[in-house]
């Protein structure tokens, strides 16, 4: 499976790139409120502590932005979103640096809140878009590597406006991106047809621990990743501690920047990369191999080999984050799936601002600063570990391996005699987890129903994927009726057909079943008539063996 055939799938390259740039604010507005605060005069502290409440705003207000998202669409929350959001950065240089504190404040947490939440929709958005569950998996893994870039292009692009035109410039054009990319998304058909699974659908076919959210299973994922947020929150104060070391201020950028580049190329790796095992068993390993990339830091490197540290572990970040969303959309219920990838988004962002502060209290410790991103890996890889069995089921033992169950007889209490079960609990293709009822079937016969089953996707899955492409089926209608119409219009043009009389909205339609039927009758009464009847002469002509002339063929049939 190539790179170029997922890509070349309908709406993914538009999907892909317009959220990137949708999304480019989160990458630019850091850099650029401090390099516009210190630029006016202002403290260094002032300026961290803005652009630490920009980070924190964002990620708190997702899970209620997926909710609203799930019950009303992508369109009534992310469109006056980003216009409040962009609003409220182009109202920074209005303000100037030397303002009011509490307005620029309250203008930087209006832009964080009202951020529209473009990577939980558009992982939303996949599952209508991609119907193929394998190019499925590499487009989320390219989806989440690509996102490395933004933290890589963001910064430098910030510095670069800002040293060419000026800080208000950097904001300015993190608010025209962040505005581009938001259109971009929501006008496109997916976006615009995505509809979430309906609650009572998901009611009649998952089994009742999946119905709600907020479950147990959850809850562990998101602790994980918060632990694992806490690395990547005391990534950037350790590349600064370690800048300031070797005295190599080039480094503070170099470093976050060589993490990032990492986690597209592991990104790149991890999409092409076959995997059998479950989303919980990924996550675990993975997770691990996040945690062991964390301890090349330990050995204090200098400033090349502090580079290839840095990369190491975001090798394996992409792979992290993706085995998450997976493992999130095998526990959530189909119509709520935006509002769990919005609390994944929340834990990742709140563990990384947790990190910054703790990290921020251990600078004058440089090994406790190394140690800090290792040993929160490690306590994210052993959370996924030890949650294995509540976040989904895991490969069935061999048969030698397999316990023996207890034999069922009519003699227990509220149980009656059933030797063959009806009802199979299927995984499917998509990665829902569906109980059939197969009864109405043959009972040598479930088993192969129920292994056809898991290799295709669950019902709601299939009605969204049928109802995405609704808009084009809708478009080519239109287009149909419209050459059909002109040709109607043409033929009755042509041959003076005499007005219809009838309701306004009715006409076009006569017009063109009188068109319809005219013709059809033509064909059948004249045009091929004419044929069978020659033949007909022709044959009896033969048969009597007559030997006069031809007769004379009838005259071209009229045109009524």
């Amino acid at each position: 499976m190539t790179y170029r055939a997922v890509l070349g799938t309908r709406h993914v390259l538009r999907l892909l790139a317009g959220t990137l740039i949708g999304r480019m604010p989160s990458g630019m507005v850091a850099v650029s409120l401090i390099l516009w605060i210190t630029g006016g005069g202002e403290s260094l502290t002032t300026a961290s502590l803005l652009a630490a409440l920009y980070g924190l705003t964002t990620s708190l207000t997702q899970p209620v932005k997926g909710r609203l998202m799930d019950r009303h669409g992508q369109t009534f929350v992310s469109a006056p979103a980003a216009v409040i959001a962009s609003s409220s950065l182009l109202s920074l240089p209005v303000i100037g640096p030397g303002g009011s504190t509490w307005a620029i404040g309250a203008a930087v947490a209006l832009a964080g809140l009202a951020n529209p939440p473009l990577e939980s929709g558009l992982r939303s958005l996949w599952p209508s878009v991609v119907t193929d569950p394998g190019q499925r998996k590499v487009i989320q893994a390219l989806d989440t590597g690509s996102q490395g870039l933004m933290y890589v292009t963001g910064p430098l692009l910030a510095t670069w406006l800002a040293t060419a035109f000026g800080a208000d410039a950097a904001l300015a054009a993190a608010a025209a991106l962040g505005l581009l990319g938001t259109i971009a998304v929501l006008t496109s058909a997916p976006s615009r047809a995505w509809r979430p699974g309906p609650e009572e659908t998901v009611e009649a076919t998952r089994p009742a621990k999946r119905q709600k959210l907020a479950s147990g299973g959850l809850a562990l994922v998101c602790t994980g990743l918060a632990a694992l947020g806490v690395s990547l929150g005391g990534l950037g104060v350790w590349a600064a501690a370690v800048a300031e070391l070797h005295q190599t201020n080039w480094l503070t950028g170099v470093l976050p920047a060589a993490f990032s580049t990492g986690s597209f190329l592991g990104g790149l790796f991890f999409a092409r990369l076959g995997r059998r095992a479950t989303p919980a068993t990924q996550l675990a390993c993975t997770a691990a191999l996040f945690a062991a990339g964390w301890l090349g830091l330990l050995v204090q490197p200098g400033p090349q080999a502090a580079i290839v540290a840095a990369a190491l572990p975001g090798l394996f970040l992409t792979m992290v984050i993706t085995c998450g969303f997976e493992t999130i959309d095998a526990l959530a219920p189909v119509s709520r799936t935006t509002e769990a990838y919005s609390w994944l988004i929340l834990a990742v962002g709140t563990g990384q601002a947790a990190g910054t502060v703790l990290a921020s209290r251990l600078a004058d410790h440089l090994l406790g600063l190394s140690a800090l991103p290792a040993a929160s890996a490690v306590l994210a890889a052993a959370v996924f570990a030890l949650s294995r069995p509540v976040l989904g089921p895991r490969r069935r033992p061999g048969r030698h391996r397999r316990t023996p169950t207890r034999s069922r007889t009519p003699l227990d209490e509220g149980e009656s005699f059933m030797p063959v079960k009806t009802i199979w609990t299927v995984i499917h293709s998509c990665g829902h987890e569906v109980a059939h009822n197969l009864s109405d079937r043959a009972a040598d016969r479930r088993a192969g129903f129920a292994r056809w089953l898991a290799g295709r996707e669950c019902s709601d899955c299939w009605k969204a994927a049928r109802d995405a492409d609704t808009v084009a089926k809708e478009q080519w209608l239109a287009a149909r009726r419209a050459e059909e119409q002109a040709a109607a219009a043409q033929w009755a043009e042509q041959f003076d057909m005499p007005p219809l009389e009838g309701p306004e909205r009715a006409l076009a339609w006569g017009e063109r079943s009188r068109f319809q039927l005219v013709t059809a009758a033509y064909t059948a009464l004249v045009s091929e008539g004419f044929s069978v009847k020659c033949r007909v002469l022709s044959e009896s002509a033969l048969d009597c063996g007559s030997s006069s002339a031809p007769a004379k063929p009838p005259p071209t049939a009229p045109p009524h």
